[in-house]
C-alpha cells in the first residue's frame, strides 16, 4: 500500500502510526520512519507498508539514533482518550494522551542534532481545544512553535469527503517556506470553538499564530449506502435481536423510522446505542441517522461502541453490525488494504485512525508547498 514516489520526494515520519493511514494520505511523500506501541496495529502497519522502517514500542523510549535520516514532516496522531469529551478528561497529564510529551521530547532531541522537521502536525479530537481549560491546547501550540515555527490549527470534518461524521483537530507548525495564511479565521475550518481557544492562548503563543488557508473541499458525492457490502455477504441480526434493538428507539427516533418506512423506498441508516438522561434516569437508546452519513467510528471497547447498519424497505427493517471493510471505506482506505483477521481488531484499527482524504487535503494545501527545499539547498 506504500505510495511509489520519487527519490527526491519530501520525507515524513509517522508517529502513533496505527495502520499507516496518514502515510496513505501523504501522496507524493516518502514515509521514512514510523512508530506505534500497539502490537496489533504494528502488525497491520508492517503488512501494508513493508518497505517503511518501523519501530514498535513506546515513543517515550525512542532515542534520536532510532530515527533514521532527516524528515521534512513529523505527523503525530497522538492518543485521544484523555482528551475526548466522552471520557474522564485527564488531559495531557493522563496516562494515554500524555504520550504526546514523549513525542515532543524526541522532536527536541532531533532538533538538537539539526534533524528537527520543519513541519509538524498533531492530530487529535476537538476536545483538545477545551481540555484543561485550554491549557492543553496552549501547550501543544507552544511545543510546535519551538524552533521558530508558525503555528495554527484547523478543525476538519471527514464528512466533507467521506460519508462519516468525524470532526478532528489538526495543529500545524511550519517554518521555512510557509503556506498561505489568511488575516482572520474563515469557515469551515476555523470554527467558533477554535476561535475561542485561540483567544485564550497566551500572548507568547499568539505571536507565532497563523490562520492557515485551506481550499474549501469539493461537494461530497458519496453516501453511506455507497460503501456498504452487498446484503447477501453480511450477517444480519436475528428477528428477536432486531426487535430488542428497535425497542430502544426514543419516540423521536421511532417517528423518524416510521417516516422512512412510509416512503416505501430502500433507506439506509447508521446507528449507535447511547445512554441518555431522561427524567433523571440513565436510559439506553438506539439512535438512527438517515442523512447518508455514518456516525464517527469508535474503537469497539464494548457493544455500545459498535456501529449498527439499518436497512429499511417498507415494513421490513433489518439490522446488522458495520463490518471492518466498511469501516475502512469510511476512512477512505482502498479495498486492497490488508485488515486484521479479527473483526474487533479491524474496527479498532479504523476507529483510532485518521481519515485518508483529510490528510491528502492538508498535504496538498499546507504541507507540500515548500517542503524539501531545505534539503535541495
Amino acid at each position: 500500500m506504500t505510495n511509489h514516489v520519487a527519490d527526491n520526494a519530501p520525507v515524513a515520519w509517522e508517529f502513533f502510526a496505527g495502520g499507516g493511514l496518514a502515510g496513505l494520505g501523504l501522496h507524493g511523500w516518502r514515509v521514512g520512519f514510523a512508530n506505534d506501541l500497539d502490537p496489533a496495529k504494528s502488525r497491520a502497519f508492517r503488512s501494508n507498508h513493508p518497505d517503511v522502517p518501523f519501530h514498535e514500542g513506546d515513543v517515550s523510549a525512542l532515542m534520536p539514533r532510532d530515527v533514521p535520516g532527516r524528515a521534512d514532516l513529523a505527523w503525530a496522531s497522538s492518543p485521544c482518550q484523555d482528551l475526548s469529551l466522552a471520557g474522564a478528561r485527564g488531559g495531557l497529564a493522563g496516562r494515554r494522551s500524555g504520550a504526546f510529551w514523549g513525542f515532543t521530547d524526541l522532536m527536541r532531541a532531533l532538533e538538537a542534532e539539526g534533524r528537527g522537521p520543519d513541519r509538524i502536525v498533531v492530530e487529535n479530537v476537538c476536545g483538545l481545544l477545551t481540555s484543561g481549560g485550554g491549557a492543553d491546547f496552549a501547550a501543544v501550540c507552544a511545543a510546535l512553535a519551538e524552533g521558530g515555527r508558525r503555528v495554527g490549527a484547523l478543525e476538519i470534518d471527514a464528512a466533507h469527503w467521506l460519508p462519516q461524521s468525524r470532526p478532528r483537530l489538526f495543529v500545524v507548525g511550519v517554518r521555512g517556506v510557509a503556506p498561505p495564511e489568511v488575516a482572520e479565521p474563515v469557515a469551515p475550518f476555523h470554527s467558533s470553538r477554535l476561535i475561542a481557544a485561540h483567544d485564550r492562548l497566551p500572548d507568547a503563543v499568539k505571536a507565532n499564530w497563523a490562520w492557515w488557508a485551506l481550499a474549501a473541499p469539493p461537494r461530497r458525492n458519496l453516501d453511506l449506502s455507497g460503501v456498504l457490502e452487498p446484503d447477501d455477504r453480511v450477517d444480519w441480526f436475528p428477528s428477536d435481536r432486531t426487535a430488542a434493538a428497535l425497542a430502544l428507539l426514543s419516540p423521536l427516533h421511532r417517528r423518524r423510522l416510521e417516516a422512512e418506512r412510509a416512503s416505501g423506498a430502500r433507506r439506509v441508516a447508521a446507528g449507535y446505542r447511547r445512554v441518555r438522561i431522561e427524567e433523571g434516569v440513565r436510559t439506553q437508546r438506539l439512535e438512527l441517522r438517515f442523512d447518508g452519513l455514518a456516525g464517527c467510528l469508535r474503537t469497539p471497547a464494548g457493544g455500545s461502541s459498535r456501529q449498527i447498519v439499518a436497512v429499511v424497505e417498507g415494513d421490513r427493517t433489518r439490522l446488522r453490525w458495520l463490518t471492518p471493510v466498511e469501516a475502512a471505506r469510511l476512512m477512505g482506505v482502498p479495498d486492497g488494504y490488508r485488515l486484521p483477521a479479527s473483526a474487533s481488531a479491524g474496527l479498532k484499527l479504523m476507529g483510532d485512525a485518521v481519515a485518508v482524504p483529510v490528510v491528502r487535503a492538508l498535504a496538498e494545501g499546507l504541507l507540500r508547498p515548500g517542503a524539501g527545499r531545505r534539503a535541495a539547498a
